[in-house]
């Protein structure tokens, strides 16, 4: 199993007996400061909810080209691709559904409010900052969707003098890339703006089975053998003020507007648009308080269209556009050098216009929080609460505790307990066809356990967890007409565990994060106690960097367990491992040359049955990034 071969890969690293200083990369600085695990301000070493930061450097030096490539194999973290690059992603945290992730970007909430769903896949890694990632239920702070966790996206930063960037890259498959941007602060004011560009032949996305071959229902429907390419255009405007030395104004837009030929019955091609804009007002007067407003709003729009080759003709079949505004009002109080509590507002409104009639159109949420942070000598306390009033659904309370106590040696033993609520989306309750709106919202109860260490020579991490979910949302599609019917089981539960290590070994950097899970359908079916749909139980990744001199070679090992692709667990999808190989060579203080090979055995594997996965790619890319002198 290659899952088995990653963990003898790393249980013989571990094993090593020489040891150096660990680099300060994110994961494993207690320094590190992310504001997503308590909606406030707070490092690493205070934050006892298991979370994780990648940051600018790490996105470049992993040379991952799409959101997809960089997040699998993290801890918590699992992916199912239709099909290669551009094409739809589901995220999955903590084996929970991929509309249990509640995904920001710089603060402001996104998603298509009919599917439920971010794409993932059409959100540029050259536009991302740093990512911060809270693995465990949030929703005592979010609201709905929190389940699984968090995910927030903070696009490019510039603090520093006003610096330019670009980057241009070529691979295989026909791959064409670019960006550019420029930003830094001057005076009281800072600014950025990126471009970047990136097209794909693709690979053929689905080998499914069409009318007039066996096995009708494979796959997506149709027999497809052509390439399924893919485009994307984005750009990213931001900027920020001091108005005053207690008060700030900032703001930020992402629009990516991304071209997608994929395979299926209904429709072959898509021109999808992701925008989102915020701003935010902060005010703080002193040490003691600090008050924050901030509004925003996400639009997702998606144009399906059915184009015939061999006719040479493209049909419009529809548009569905949503949108969400959101705002929040959040007052953060010092009630002592060791206790913080936060209040605060939110109002979510969500809107679908669409060529496709729904019978509901619009809904609105309200709802008020409540965090209290504290430490008492080695004892970390936090907890939280929140009452969610939804137009559809009434009202729904959230909490959370958590404890956390500082050993010796740099030991830390971590405890937290929450619930949470996923209202049902748009598509769940009103696509025609399969209508289900007696849907109820799914809830959830949590606890995690966890013991980390952060030393000199190593910083490491083991998560134990279990989440029960009542009304777990799940849709079948019994043929021959296979129309989908939406329906509450009773009740999932999923065990899992987390692995994360850290080091320096014989100068080389390694890092390496393992993850198990079993998600279990606890309903009273013919289903029960099957697996999930489209989780591995065991997946993983190990990263091992070296830097000589002006060059950095580096390779990253992913692996995953076999999965099953339906919830009846006939339809198995088989486990695989793959190899990365990269390197850059700093060849002048200002210039890059970076090179990659990916899938270098040419493993072929599917993350959804039928759909396939690139075998074999190269890639090579000059970066630009002048160093002020």
């Amino acid at each position: 199993m290659p899952f088995r071969t990653l963990t003898v890969a790393i249980v013989a690293a571990l094993a090593s007996p020489i040891a150096a200083a660990a680099t300060a990369a994110d994961t494993r600085d207690l320094d590190t400061v992310l504001v997503t695990a308590n909606r406030a301000e707070s490092t690493l070493g205070d934050t006892i909810v298991p979370a994780q930061v990648i940051d600018r450097a790490e996105i470049e030096r992993t040379q991952a080209r799409d959101l997809p490539e960089l997040l699998r194999g993290r801890a918590g973290i699992q992916i199912a691709n239709q099909g290669g690059p551009g094409k739809l992603s589901s995220v999955f945290m903590r084996g929970s559904e991929s509309d249990h992730v509640l995904v920001l970007v710089d603060g402001v909430r996104i998603g298509s409010a009919t599917a439920g769903l971010a794409s993932f896949q059409d959100i540029p890694v050259d536009q991302i900052e740093r990512i911060e990632i809270v693995r465990g239920p949030r929703s005592s702070l979010y609201g709905s969707e929190a389940i699984g966790g968090v995910i927030q996206i903070f696009t490019r930063r510039n603090t520093g003098a006003v610096r330019p960037h670009a980057r241009i890259g070529i691979g295989s498959h026909n791959l064409r890339e670019a960006s550019a941007g420029l930003g830094g602060r001057a005076g009281r004011g800072w600014f950025g703006v990126d471009a970047a560009f990136q097209r794909t032949d693709g690979i053929n996305a689905c080998r499914g089975r069409g009318p007039l071959n066996g096995d009708f229902g494979a796959g997506c429907f149709v027999d497809e053998p052509d390439r399924d390419g893919y485009r994307n255009r984005s750009f990213n405007l931001r900027g920020g003020v001091e108005l005053a030395d207690s008060l700030t104004l900032e703001g930020n837009a992402l629009r990516a507007d991304a071209f997608n030929e994929y395979d299926g019955s209904y429709g072959n091609e898509a021109e999808n648009v992701q925008q989102v804009a915020g701003g935010k007002l902060t005010y703080a007067p002193s040490n003691v308080v600090r008050l924050t407003a901030q509004a925003g709003r996400s639009y997702d729009k998606s144009m399906t269209y059915q184009r015939d080759a061999n006719a040479g003709t493209r049909s419009d079949l529809g548009h569905l556009d949503t949108r969400r505004d959101t705002a929040s009002l959040q007052a953060d109080f010092t009630l002592a050098p060791t206790q913080a509590l936060s209040l605060g507002f939110d109002w979510l409104s969500d809107n679908v216009e669409s060529q496709t009639v729904y019978a509901v159109t619009q809904r609105d949420n309200f709802a008020t929080f409540a965090e209290y942070q504290g430490r008492v000598g080695a004892h970390r306390l936090q907890a939280s609460a929140r009452y969610d009033d939804n137009e559809q659904f009434g009202g729904h309370g959230t909490g959370s505790i958590g404890w956390g106590m500082d050993l010796e040696r740099g030991l830390r033993f971590n405890a937290n307990v929450g619930t949470g609520f996923k209202a049902p989306t748009f598509n769940d309750l009103y696509y025609p066809g399969s209508e289900s709106p007696d849907l109820k919202p799914e809830r959830s109860k949590s606890a995690n356990i966890g013991v980390s260490q952060y030393s000199d020579d190593w910083n490491w991490s083991f998560n134990v967890f279990e989440s029960r979910i009542d009304d777990l949302i799940v849709f079948v599609y019994p043929p021959p007409d296979y129309v989908g019917t939406g329906m509450n089981i009773d009740e999932a539960r999923i065990r899992g565990a987390e692995l994360t290590f850290a080091t320096t070994l014989a100068g080389f950097d390694l890092s390496t994060e393992l993850s198990h899970v079993d998600p279990r359908d606890r309903s009273d079916s013919a289903n029960n106690g099957n697996l999930l749909a489209r989780r591995a139980r065991n997946s993983g990744r190990l990263d091992i960097d070296r830097s000589l001199g002006d060059f950095r070679i580096g390779t990253t090992l992913r692996a995953s367990s076999s999965r099953f692709d339906n919830a009846a667990n006939t339809v198995r999808v088989a486990g695989h491992g793959t190899l990365d190989l990269r390197a850059a060579w700093a060849f002048n203080p200002d210039w890059t040359l970076e090179a990659r090979a990916t899938n270098v055995l040419d493993k072929a594997y599917e993350t959804i049955a039928w759909y396939g996965q690139p075998g074999r790619e190269y890639g090579l890319a000059l970066r630009w990034s002048p160093t002020t002198r």
